[in-house]
């Protein structure tokens, strides 16, 4: 074998990967076998060709419903009211009005939007319908369960639509009817409810307004009262009738006091020096006459000046008179007399000074004293002016409380009388001259459109969960095995017919098939030189039988010697097919009561030798593990040009598996439409798990009628003039 074929796959299998042999799933062109099946635009297409009724009879359902619903409906007319949302109200007074209806932001515009599809709205419109426009607009809901019968307000909600105009303060209206002149009524009630509910509504919280602000005033009025009474008692309680002018009067003292406090400072100071001048004289012995404010006193000068007379009265004596002279004497006795009066004046002088330092010292104390109980009498009045000013600053402000909510109760009981609106009527509704639904055509083209993919989806649905092999890609993508051959679905026919319909060309087709499978094993080296390959299927009723014996008469057609050994011991069918004895084969071999040359029925048809089961082995896996079986295929591999052995099912049981090793390679048959993938891909990886090449996978019982969508390229119309005719018919002659 070419060490290239014998490469691992992925899966594990022996070296044949999809593709094998230059096998696409397009077709028989020959390729470098390395190409990875995959789907294509063309696959799916033939997934929905083949569904191709599915999709029709939901088209069908689906539009059919979509008609009958549409022709079945009520025609419906509908009528469309505008209006404008103002800003901001209008401004009749400069006052600030209880509720702000001002529209700030797209949340503002659509509170007014919600207030349109309130509950409220829709009773004030369903109250407004009396008497023939509420007989005109039940009539079309009278047929419904007296026992629950339909409240008018359920019907207005669920036919009115509200719809913000985009980029706009305009909002539209619409209600939809069978009568139009009821659906354009009800399109301007709801406008004209909405300005009148919001007038209302205005009305109503400022009247509430009005009544809160004056229990607020008669209760901030009281408070005033308790505040001026309570200002009233702390003035007498602290002789506080007038407060400021009692403050003055303390600040004049105060002002006063000090001044004198100065002055007393000052003399005392002047005082003070002059004493401890004094005392520094006498301290020293010095004379106190020559100190200004002593020498200044008229005694003393007069006194000094009388001294001085009588001195030189004295001296002009002294020139005359001795000293005992009565005249000096006299003189003597005056001069004593004049010194020891200055000397009492100077004394009397100094005690002067000293009074008059103790006065201005004492003066000085009392200014003092007197300044603190004034400074005293002035900080008791600050505190009391402190507290004073609390109260009255409470008093004031929560007067000016009361004067303000006594002028916007004035205000808001003004502006309540006012009549003002924050919408306005931009078009009224008008009854409408066409239906508004159903929309036929839009219903109809939505039911074609909703027809066609409800269809396809259903259809890929179908295909999804339709896990089935069917198509090349299955085979080669899936279940992992080349494609070598297709054999179509055969017509009623009987079973020895079918065994041998490739000498009888019952069928041109299959026989054609079969043909085409025998030139693909031979197309490569593994399946050319094989002389022993098995043929086995997933589950039982694949018609592998089948396969294998049309494919052994066509290689003895070919002029190869054959033999067909059948190793279904537990169900064997050659037999019957070709129409032999089912007496002796490979059971009896296996057991060793028969020989190989005692079993083998030769010449069944030319070329052709087979080996039936010999019935039916109650274990047939200790008989195909037998020595005695090893040996017998020894022996066919001497005898035969091909060996081709026909095993049980590979989901069923392992007997294939068996004799796997015994060939040169296998066949895998899948019956078209009829093995799950999951459960073929299982069975073809046990095929390639050993070391045997699995040649391919044989597609058998393909229907004709889906050919063409799965297969176009094997099976079509214009191939019929080159398939193999029948004995006995004329052939075209030779151009």
């Amino acid at each position: 074998m070419d060490s290239e074929a014998k490469q691992t796959t992925p899966g594990g299998g022996y070296g044949y990967t999809p593709g094998y042999a230059g096998y696409s799933g397009a077709g028989y062109g020959y390729d470098d076998g390395t190409a990875q099946a995959h789907r294509t635009v063309k696959d799916y297409m033939l997934i929905l060709r083949e569904r191709i009724w599915y999709i029709v009879v939901v088209f069908l359902v689906v539009f059919s419903s979509v008609l009958v619903y549409t022709l079945s409906r009520t025609k419906m007319y509908e009528s469309v009211a505008s209006v404008q949302v103002f800003r901001r109200d209008p401004t009749v007074m400069q006052v600030q009005a209880v509720m702000d209806n001002e529209i700030r932001s797209a949340e503002d515009l659509n509170t007014q939007v919600k207030i349109l599809e309130s509950a409220a709205i829709i009773k004030n419109v369903a109250d407004r319908l009396t008497g023939d426009d509420l007989r005109r607009f039940m009539a079309p809901y009278e047929k419904g369960d007296a026992n629950d019968p339909i409240l008018p307000t359920q019907i207005i909600f669920d036919n009115r639509k509200v719809v913000p105009q985009r980029l706009s303060l305009l909002v539209q209206v619409s209600y939809q009817h069978p009568d139009p002149v009821i659906a354009a009524k009800v399109a301007n009630l709801f406008i004209d409810e909405y300005i009148t509910y919001n007038a209302r509504m205005r009305i109503d919280e400022a009247m509430k307004a009005v009544e809160d602000l004056h229990a607020r005033a008669d209760d901030q009025r009281k408070k005033v009262d308790e505040l001026s009474t309570k200002l009233q008692n702390y003035r007498e309680r602290n002789n506080m009738v007038s407060l400021d002018q009692r403050k003055d009067i303390v600040t004049e003292k105060l002002k006063a006091l000090n001044l004198h406090l100065t002055e007393a400072s000052l003399r005392r100071r002047d005082a003070e020096i002059r004493w401890q001048q004094v005392q520094d004289r006498r301290s020293k012995g010095q004379d106190l006459t020559d100190l200004t404010f002593i020498a200044s006193q008229p005694l003393i000068g007069t006194l000094k000046q009388q001294l001085s007379a009588q001195s030189i009265t004295i001296s002009q004596l002294a020139e005359r008179y001795r000293a005992k002279h009565p005249k000096m004497i006299e003189a003597q006795q005056s001069l004593a007399q004049t010194q020891r009066d200055l000397a009492g004046a100077i004394d009397s002088t100094a005690a002067a000074v000293q009074a008059e330092y103790q006065n201005t010292l004492k003066s000085e104390q009392e200014a003092k004293e007197a300044l603190k109980r004034q400074e005293t009498e002035s900080l008791d009045l600050d505190r009391y002016a402190v507290d004073y000013g609390n109260l009255e600053r409470d008093f004031k402000i929560n007067e000016q409380i009361l004067e303000s909510i006594l002028a916007r109760a004035r205000e808001t009981s003004m502006t309540s009388t006012i009549e003002t609106q924050n919408a306005r009527i931009v078009d009224r509704a008008v009854p409408a001259l066409n239906p508004s639904s159903p929309k036929v055509l839009l219903n109809l083209a939505l039911g074609l459109i909703g027809g066609v993919g409800l269809g396809l989806a259903f259809a890929f649905f179908v295909a999804f969960i339709d896990d089935r092999v069917k198509s090349s890609f299955d085979i080669e993508g899936v279940v992992g095995l080349p494609l070598l051959g297709i054999i179509p679905q055969i017509r009623k026919m009987e079973m020895t017919d079918k065994a041998q319909i490739v000498l009888n060309n019952a069928d041109r087709q299959v026989s054609e098939a079969f043909l085409t499978l025998h030139s693909s094993l031979r197309l490569h080296d593994e399946s050319k030189n094989a002389k022993c390959m098995l043929i086995t299927s997933t589950i039982p009723g694949e018609g592998k039988s089948f396969t294998i014996t049309n494919l052994a008469l066509t290689f003895a057609a070919h002029g190869e010697k054959v033999v067909l050994v059948d190793c279904d011991l537990r169900k064997p069918t050659i037999y019957k097919g070709l129409q032999i004895e089912n007496g002796h084969g490979v059971i009896d071999i296996c057991t060793g009561e028969r020989t190989l040359d005692e079993v083998i029925q030769r010449s069944v048809q030319p070329n052709l030798d087979v080996i039936v089961a010999g019935g039916r082995a109650k274990n047939p896996t200790r008989l195909l593990n037998s020595k005695a079986f090893e040996t017998m295929v020894a022996d066919l591999r001497k005898r035969y040009d091909r060996v081709l052995f026909d095993t049980p099912p590979l989901a069923a049981v392992s007997d294939a598996l068996i004799i796997l090793p015994l060939v040169d390679g296998s066949l895998f048959n899948i019956y078209f439409n009829k093995v799950r993938r999951k459960a073929a891909q299982f069975a073809a990886k046990r095929l390639q798990e050993s070391n045997v090449p699995s040649f391919g996978a044989i597609l058998n019982g393909l229907n004709v009628a889906v050919s063409g969508y799965y297969y176009a390229q094997y099976y079509d119309k214009s191939y019929k003039d080159y398939y193999v005719v029948k004995a006995g018919e004329d052939e075209h002659t030779r151009s």
